[in-house]
């Protein structure tokens, strides 16, 4: 029907049939049947056939208002399916509690700056929460941490973007050792329960024997958790790319303990395609995966003396 109401929009623009015909590059009979297929299809005459040409009746003049409207909508419609279209609407995005930080404003205003007409809705919560939200269609993409090697579940798509390596931190003053033994006994500074992060980290301690003691659960507050490390509260688990860009040479030492190696992947989840909003989704995983392998480019210090207080180690530095 789409068809024949096309052909009836070119006839009232054209005004006859025959100037229907060379604008559709038809034949005029193909045009009237396609006119006497509309009406059958309605069930009443839009033409006044009395005169000479035919034109639109009272009835084919309202007919004509409803079909521009919905062949208007039908274009916008499939403007949203097509990957070929200017990205436009409403993008529903999904943040893991550990990745929603301050430099994530970088790729969103870069989306925004070259979409204007993309409306973004952010929302932040633990991964779980977020599969769910994107299964029951509340959310298009989810940017979430994932065990290197695993995926989303199924049937959420995962495209792994970047990595993102974990380190275990002190004060600078702190006096603990870089040995599982040692880190069991001292006060830790971690995510609450349900962290992917602190499972990660637990298991590793859980296998070398030992197990942690928290002294502090900060709810995905990254800069507290910082400035508790810093000030000798406790150790901690922060990112990398976090320590390094911090600038945190002369207040944070990073401890390595034997087979320690905590590494996440950075994925973008989603449901399946989205059409008009693919090419926005692919500005923000490009602005993603930038930031880290930016990120990645400086690595944090390693302090491996032991016993040499804070102020002689900032002096010995200045020489």
């Amino acid at each position: 029907m789409l068809d024949d109401l096309h052909a009836l929009v070119e006839f009232a623009q054209a005004g006859s049939i025959a100037g229907a015909a060379d604008r559709l590059f038809r034949t005029p009979s193909a045009i009237t049947r396609q006119l006497q297929r509309l009406e059958a299809a309605l069930g009443a005459e839009l033409l006044d056939r009395s005169v000479k040409p035919p034109r639109l009746n009272s009835l084919g003049s309202k007919v004509l208002e409803q079909a521009r409207d919905l062949l208007q909508r039908t274009e916008a419609l499939k403007s949203v399916a097509s990957r070929d279209a200017e990205p436009h609407g409403l993008l529903r995005i999904g943040l893991a509690h550990a990745l929603a930080e301050g430099t994530l404003i970088e790729p969103i205003r870069a989306l925004t700056e070259k979409y204007p007409k993309v409306r973004l809705r952010l929302l932040s919560a633990l991964t779980g929460e977020l599969f769910n939200r994107m299964l029951a269609g509340e959310l298009d993409v989810a940017v979430v941490f994932l065990p290197e090697g695993k995926t989303a579940p199924s049937p959420l798509l995962t495209n792994i973007i970047a990595s993102d390596r974990m380190e275990i931190v002190q004060s600078a003053a702190g006096n603990i050792d870089g040995e599982w033994e040692s880190l069991s006994r001292a006060p830790w500074v971690l995510n609450p329960s349900g962290c992917l992060l602190r499972a990660s980290l637990i298991d590793q301690m859980e296998r070398a024997g030992f197990t942690p003691m928290v002294a502090a659960e900060i709810h995905y507050n990254i800069h507290l958790q910082l400035a508790l490390i810093q000030s000798g509260y406790g150790v901690g688990l922060l990112p990398s790319r976090f320590i390094a860009r911090k600038n945190c040479r002369d207040t944070v030492e990073v401890l390595r303990p034997p087979s320690f190696d905590l590494r996440l992947s950075v994925a973008i989840a989603r449901i399946g395609q989205l059409g008009a909003l693919e090419r926005a989704v692919e500005l923000l995983e490009h602005g993603i995966r930038h930031l880290f392998e930016a990120a990645n480019t400086t690595k944090p210090v390693t302090r491996s003396r032991r016993g040499v207080p804070a102020n002689r180690r900032k002096s010995q530095s200045r020489k």
